[in-house]
C-alpha cells in the first residue's frame, strides 16, 4: 500500500469515548478492506463515523485527502449500504437509482440513462419500471448496489450486505458485488468468511473497540492471530505464552511448530490448528509428540458427511470433526468428558498479534 494510495483512499482516524472505540483505519484508493469483529466491537461506529452518522469525540475522516469534519452526510460521497435495501418507496426502481445523479446535477434525462446503465450491470434492467413493493429480496438488494454505486461515491460502505438474504440468494449477490467493487474504495462489514475472501483485498479485525489485527485476506484466515479470525476460518485457536516447543495458558498446553517468522519464547503466541487435526477419544492416548487436553462437549453438529464436536477445555473453545460412526462410537454428547489429541505437526504457532 503505497503513501499516495493511501492520501487518495480513506483514513479514518478517530476516538469516539461514549463507545470506546479507539481506531485508525486506512483503506487505500482501489481497495476493499473487510471490517471483522464480534458483536459490540465497534465495526458500526467505524462505519458511522465515516457516512457521517457518528460524531467523533477526537480526530477525524478524510477522503481523498478532503477532512471531513463538519461535512453532512449527503456532501460527503459517501455511500452507505445497509442489510435492509431501505430504497424509496414512492419511486420506480430506475428512478430510485436514478437519484444519486440526479441529486449531484445530473438532468433527470442525463441521471435516467445512468440508471439503466446500472441496473443492466447488476441483471435488473427489465425491472425499471417496478417499485420496491414489486420487488423480491434479491432484486430489491440489486437495485439498492446499482443506487449506491450510481452516485459514484469516492467510499462506498457495506453494512452486512446479505446478512437478510436467502442462503440461495447470497451468492448471486455476492457475484454482483465482486463486478462492482473492481478498483472502487470499499469498506465491508460481514461475518461471512466467503464475503471476506472473495470481496476483500485485506481483512481488518476489530475487538473491544481496537483493531486487533489486519493483513491481506487469505493471510488472515489461514493463519489468524485473534481469536474472532480463527473462529470465523474455521480454526481453533489457543493463545498463551510461547516457551520455544509450546504455548503455554492456564487451561492448556498446546504443542506445535513455530511459523515463520518464529515468535519469540516467552513472548504471546497463538497455536492455530484445523477441527480436522483432533482426534477424540474417551481415554488419554499415547503416540507421536503431540497435544493432549481433557474437554468437555458442548455441542454436536451434523456437517455434511461430517460432525462437528464443540468443546471446552477450561475457557478455551475447541471444535473436533470427526465421522458419524465416531459420534455412535464414543456416544459423545453435550456433557461427555474427552480426551483431545492433536500432533504437533497440525498446530501452527504465531506471534499473537500483526501490526
Amino acid at each position: 500500500m503505497t503513501p499516495r494510495a493511501v492520501a487518495d483512499g480513506l483514513v479514518c482516524d478517530i476516538r469516539v469515548d461514549s463507545r470506546d472505540v479507539e481506531v485508525r483505519l486506512e483503506v487505500a484508493a482501489g481497495e476493499t478492506v473487510a471490517l471483522l469483529g464480534p458483536n459490540g466491537a465497534g465495526k458500526s461506529t467505524v462505519l458511522g463515523a465515516v457516512a457521517g452518522l457518528v460524531t467523533p469525540t477526537a480526530g477525524g475522516v478524510t477522503v481523498a485527502g478532503r477532512a471531513l469534519a463538519g461535512t453532512p452526510p449527503h456532501r460527503r460521497r459517501v455511500a452507505l449500504l445497509a442489510q435492509e435495501p431501505l430504497l424509496f418507496p414512492h419511486l420506480s426502481a430506475l428512478d430510485n437509482v436514478a437519484f444519486g445523479p440526479r441529486s449531484g446535477g445530473a438532468s433527470r434525462r442525463d441521471a435516467r440513462a445512468v440508471a439503466r446503465t446500472w441496473l443492466d450491470q447488476v441483471g435488473v434492467a427489465e425491472l425499471a419500471d417496478r417499485r420496491p413493493s414489486q420487488l423480491s429480496g434479491g432484486q430489491a438488494q440489486r437495485v439498492a448496489v446499482a443506487r449506491a454505486v450510481a452516485a459514484e461515491p469516492e467510499v462506498l460502505l457495506l453494512d452486512e450486505p446479505m446478512a437478510a438474504l436467502d442462503v440461495d440468494v447470497a451468492p448471486a449477490i455476492r457475484q454482483v458485488l465482486r463486478t462492482v467493487l473492481a478498483d472502487r474504495t470499499v469498506v465491508i462489514v460481514t461475518h461471512d468468511v466467503l464475503d471476506a475472501l472473495l470481496l476483500a483485498d485485506r481483512v481488518v479485525v476489530l475487538d473491544g473497540g481496537r483493531i486487533v489485527e489486519q493483513g491481506p485476506t487469505r493471510e488472515v484466515l489461514s493463519s489468524p492471530r485473534s481469536a474472532f479470525a480463527a473462529r470465523i476460518a474455521g480454526l481453533n485457536l489457543v493463545p498463551g505464552v510461547w516457551d520455544g516447543g509450546a504455548v503455554t495458558h492456564p487451561d492448556a498446553v498446546v504443542t506445535g511448530l513455530a511459523a515463520d517468522p518464529a515468535p519469540v519464547a516467552g513472548e504471546d503466541a497463538v497455536a492455530v490448528f484445523s477441527p480436522s487435526a483432533v482426534a477424540v477419544h474417551r481415554d488419554a492416548g499415547s503416540g507421536s509428540p503431540r497435544t493432549s487436553l481433557v474437554a468437555l462437549v458442548t455441542d454436536v453438529e451434523p456437517m455434511g458427511d461430517r460432525v462437528r464436536v464443540r468443546t471446552r477445555v477450561g475457557e478455551i473453545p475447541i471444535a473436533a470433526d470427526v465421522t458419524p460412526s465416531a459420534v455412535a462410537d464414543l456416544d459423545l454428547a453435550p456433557g461427555a468428558r474427552v480426551h483431545l489429541a492433536v500432533k504437533a505437526v497440525e498446530v501452527a504457532v504465531h506471534a499473537a498479534r500483526r501490526s
